[in-house]
């Protein structure tokens, strides 16, 4: 088990920063327990975040497209083409739907389930739900 401590701070400037540092790390893991607690000092409040967790299965650290072996190539840029085209039909920035380090974890481990694919970095069960079918389906295509 290991444990990472997460500060959210007040100020409008950084509340935003600090919450999706904190969900995208979790996003990034299991979570086991975790544990918050409002915290004040004479000048600041803030509320501390305890998570305890386990790194998830199947986590690709950091690889690059160029590193791509061919086959993982053409699942890639098939995971973009459909990344991009759904992103411009919600109107959305691509990387709002998912950023390139997670279609590269994709292409690399080649999920066939919709659990496989929640045990990818970021790929909770929100993202899961939200884009499984389709990733799932576009692997099976290719």
């Amino acid at each position: 088990m290991n444990v990472k401590v997460f500060n959210i701070r007040l100020n409008k400037d950084c509340f935003q920063e600090d919450q999706n540092s904190m969900n995208e790390f979790l996003n990034s893991v299991d979570v086991k327990l975790s544990s918050a607690n409002f915290v004040t000092t004479e000048t600041l409040g803030f509320w501390s975040v305890v998570i305890i967790y386990e790194e998830k299965i199947g986590v690709v650290n950091r690889i690059k497209e160029q590193e791509l072996e061919p086959e993982e190539k053409i699942i890639f840029i098939a995971l973009k083409q459909w990344r991009n085209d759904l992103a411009e039909k919600l109107g959305w920035s691509a990387f709002r739907v998912c950023h390139n380090s997670h279609l590269i974890s994709i292409a690399k481990i080649k999920p066939q389930t919709l659990d496989e694919l929640k045990n990818i970095k970021s790929f909770g069960e929100r993202r899961s739900i939200n884009y499984g079918d389709d990733i799932i389906s576009l692997l099976n295509a290719i």
